[in-house]
């Protein structure tokens, strides 16, 4: 239909801007269909699994999503990415960054502007308050000025504050290096539409990070930035880091959420300290009084890096922690096709009590997946939401 999308592409971003489909729905309808039959799953065209059928018995979704399927929506996904030159990536395709295809909740389509290979270098993540202070600007800026310069690649999320210093300090190093030597990329990570800035007064950054670099989101073209999407946002920004790096913050909000997921990957957390004073330092004093490294230059971000490549290497850290040996057993037991709580009670023997909360216990790590009432074993190098 487009040269900007394919016809497979096309089918899983539509599917993607369906009404309360959300990341783990989505995931699930593609790990049982292909994205063109999916699409017609829910049109009602093709015969669901019977994991996707459960699924749109739910609360009338295949219902709505039925009546939503339209090719006016399909005309108007691939209107927008093409006004907005943006692409996309579906994780079983090359072009889908390796550093996310492993996570424990990877988007099943990944929108973007600019260029991906902006993140195929070693990479941190930079967060903060919007309400920064100016020593915060100042110390963001300059730390992702000298990342950038020693070629790594700055990931944030372009909202006020922080964020948008990020992005600044690897801009003016871009412009600073010379052209034989050209310092690494900036990469965003935003919660709205790639067509839908915000805020407004973003819109020049915008244009120059995905110029510079690549922006990316797993909202479809036109979502506007919904309060629900912003927690979704960071844990892509948190899984695409090797490191990330708090600057200023609050002890609540957006980056203890950030942080919280990259604590759920293993991932190495810094933090800039700063006055007991400073409300704007409440909660990088706190991560540092809770035993994260503390950052008094790029140095410490350096050696942070130099320390943990698991992350470097795609193909072989799985992030999620080591199971005990009688959970290892019950998770062995089950690998293959989906179950249900009764068929895991009668295959492991586990009285149906503790079996709900061994199965609970095993979601919560990320070793097992509940699908409208269908458990399934999440072995490592599977695509799950």
């Amino acid at each position: 239909m487009s040269s900007i999308l394919s016809n497979e592409q096309l089918a899983a971003a539509s599917l993607s801007a369906l009404p309360k489909i959300g990341p783990k729905r989505l995931t699930t309808i593609l790990k049982y269909h292909d994205p063109q039959t999916a699409w017609a799953v829910v049109q009602g065209r093709a015969k669901p699994h019977v994991v996707v059928a459960a699924l749109m018995q739910e609360n009338g979704l295949g219902q709505m999503w039925r009546a939503n399927a339209t090719l006016s929506l399909q005309q108007q996904i691939l209107g927008r990415c093409k006004k907005a030159s943006i692409h996309v990536a579906l994780i079983s395709e090359e072009n889908y960054p390796r550093c996310l295809k492993n996570d424990i909740s990877p988007p099943a389509v990944l929108f973007y502007q600019g260029d991906l290979q902006a993140l195929a270098t070693r990479r941190v993540g930079m967060i903060g308050t919007r309400s920064a202070t100016a020593s915060g600007r100042y110390m963001t800026s300059h730390l992702a000025f000298e990342l950038a310069m020693n070629g790594v690649c700055v990931i944030s999320g372009l909202a006020r504050g922080i964020d948008a210093w990020a992005h600044h300090g690897v801009l003016r190093a871009r412009e600073k290096k010379s052209a034989s030597a050209i310092a690494a990329a900036p990469v965003g990570v935003v919660a709205s539409g790639l067509d839908y800035v915000y805020p407004k007064e973003h819109a020049d950054l915008w244009r120059n990070v995905a110029q510079a670099g690549a922006l990316v989101s797993e909202s479809p073209p036109g979502a506007p930035p919904e309060a629900f999407r912003f927690p979704l946002r960071n844990r892509i920004l948190a899984a695409l880091s090797e490191v990330l790096v708090v600057v200023e913050s609050k002890d609540r909000g957006g980056s203890m959420i950030t942080v919280d997921e990259a604590q759920k990957r293993d991932i190495t957390v810094l933090a800039v300290p700063g006055s007991p004073r400073n409300i704007a330092s409440a909660g990088t004093n706190m991560l540092v009084q809770q035993g994260c490294l503390p950052v008094v230059n790029v140095d410490d971000i350096l050696v942070a890096l130099g320390l943990d490549n698991r992350r470097a290497n795609d193909n072989s850290f799985d992030p999620r922690p080591r199971l005990a040996e009688s959970d290892a057993h019950v998770v062995a037991m089950m690998v293959g096709a989906p179950f249900t709580l009764d068929e895991f009670v009668m295959r492991t023997g586990v009285p149906l009590l503790e079996a709900a909360i061994c199965l609970g216990r095993l979601e919560a790590l990320g070793w097992v997946i509940n699908n409208s009432g269908w458990w399934e074993v999440i072995e490592f190098g599977q695509r799950y939401s």
